[in-house]
């Protein structure tokens, strides 16, 4: 009877052991992806350099914003990706480069139809024939789908178009692909920022973090 038990600890204590050592395998540590050649950090290493303003800084794994954002009196990153609605209709591909000679609005957003998000959204909306008048041409970003855009434009009545940022490039360009926290868990995702991008493709103003309901009345006056 002593010597089951002992065996059952035993049994026990590797099984623990065991699943602690999975736990830690899938867990995406950069040291055991870099030894296998996989994972993030394989990816990373395999991917292009990035110019010398948006490198992450000695010892950091994420872009901060205030280390890596564009400022005014800086050229706006240019970028082409997938534009849906206003003079887009169903989507069509879009450069920032191609709307030299206009005043751009672009604001970064974290995702669709949730409250913050739809708050500012009508708040555009609302303001759309004065920031027109203003002669801005605004875009909102976030990394939805070109579908998930459209079925917003629509429930909300949306006069403006929506850009699909679907691998966050435009919004690493930008400095506003961050980490964030929620209950006590991290994950990357999109910093509420507004960028007004001059008709000679320089940055005008930077809006960090507006409250939603706000925005729209900060943005007309940095126009």
């Amino acid at each position: 009877m002593q010597r089951t038990r002992k065996v059952n600890s035993f049994l026990n204590f590797f099984w623990i052991f065991f699943c602690d050592a999975r736990s830690e395998d899938w867990s995406g540590s950069a040291d055991i992806n870099s030894a296998r050649g996989i994972g993030n950090a394989g990816l990373q290493a395999a991917a292009p350099a990035k110019p010398r303003h948006l490198q992450r800084p000695a010892g950091s794994g994420i872009l901060t914003p205030m280390q890596n954002q564009p400022q005014p009196g800086d050229i706006a990153p240019d970028f082409t990706a997938v534009a849906v609605g206003g003079p887009h209709g169903e989507g069509e591909s879009i450069s920032l480069g191609g709307l030299r000679g206009r005043t751009v609005v672009l604001y970064f957003y974290p995702k669709d139809d949730t409250p913050g998000c739809t708050t500012q959204a009508c708040g555009v909306r609302d303001h759309h024939a004065e920031l027109l008048a203003a002669g801005a041409v605004v875009y909102g970003i976030s990394t939805d789908s070109p579908a998930s855009h459209a079925k917003f434009i629509a429930k909300h009545g949306l006069p403006f178009p929506l850009i699909s940022d679907g691998m966050h490039a435009i919004a690493e360009a930008y400095g506003v692909w961050v980490e964030k926290s929620m209950y006590g868990k991290k994950y990357m995702g999109t910093e509420r920022t507004t960028f007004v991008v001059g008709p000679d493709g320089t940055i005008r103003a930077v809006l960090r973090k507006t409250a939603p309901a706000a925005h729209a009345g900060a943005l007309l006056q940095t126009l």
